[in-house]
């Protein structure tokens, strides 16, 4: 491993790429947060050849905009484009993306044809990689409510998935970073398996959320249908140290102060 490196993550700006510039600053990396906020634009190649100069290994966590189909599939497919010609001009060694558990098994969403198409990129581009695929985040327990809500109540299949915090995905993204690329991919998630009507009414209950979730078989996630294969990874994944109930508590204790 060399010891120390210009790291470049794109998407330096979101939920784990902040959290993924501090862990690899705190092991004396030096890392540039690329993001158009920063003059980094990998959809218009603006900045992108100067922030990679001198870099050894880029990050990719950014996220698209929009998550209509076609304007997602337009994100990964010309930004992925962008960022690897011009890490193959700069003379990268190590392209980490952060992809998500499942997405060859979700191909009848436009986000889930995007990702893969990011990957296929990848694989093609001649760049030595590694593919971190992440399965949902706790964060995003919230969202996945909205989401299904009607009325008072939030529409749920009784499906099994493993969710993972923010902090392990980011901590396992540096492990990775500053590894050496196995070109192919690592899937990571949560400590333990678990209903998702089941876990997103505990956080319901625990925030003091009104709403009462109603275990539908026939429910949709993001207006897919899923099943216990969907949403877990396969065999041997890594696994995020936070369990749900600590991450609760923190997210509580957080909420308070």
């Amino acid at each position: 491993m060399n010891k120390h490196m210009k790291i470049v993550v794109i998407g330096g700006s979101g939920l784990i790429g902040k959290k993924l510039v501090n862990n690899l600053r705190q092991h004396g990396q030096e890392v540039v947060a690329a993001s158009p906020s920063s003059g980094v634009n990998t959809m218009t190649g603006e900045g992108l050849a100067k922030a990679l100069t001198g870099a050894q290994v880029v990050v990719d966590v950014s996220n698209a905009p929009s998550w209509e189909d076609q304007a997602v599939l337009e994100f990964f497919e010309t930004s992925g484009r962008n960022l690897l010609a011009a890490e193959g001009a700069a003379g990268v060694g190590h392209h980490v993306t952060l992809s998500v558990v499942g997405t060859d098994r979700l191909l009848a969403s436009g986000y889930f044809r995007a990702k893969m198409a990011q990957e296929d990129l990848i694989k093609a581009s001649g760049i030595p990689y590694t593919i971190v695929r992440a399965t949902q985040f706790f964060e995003f327990l919230g969202g996945i409510a909205q989401l299904s809500t009607v009325g008072q109540t939030v529409h749920l299949p009784p499906v099994l998935w493993q969710p993972i915090a923010a902090d392990d995905v980011a901590s396992e993204l540096a492990q990775v970073t500053l590894g050496a690329p196995v070109n192919g991919m690592i899937e990571l998630a949560g400590p333990e398996p678990a209903g998702l009507d089941e876990l997103v009414r505990r956080f319901l209950g625990a925030t003091k959320d009104p709403r009462e979730v109603i275990t539908d078989v026939d429910a949709r996630y993001y207006g897919l249908e899923v099943n216990d294969q969907s949403l877990t990874p396969g065999a041997n994944p890594r696994i995020g140290a936070t369990s749900f109930k600590d991450w609760l508590q923190n997210y509580l204790s957080q909420k308070k102060s």
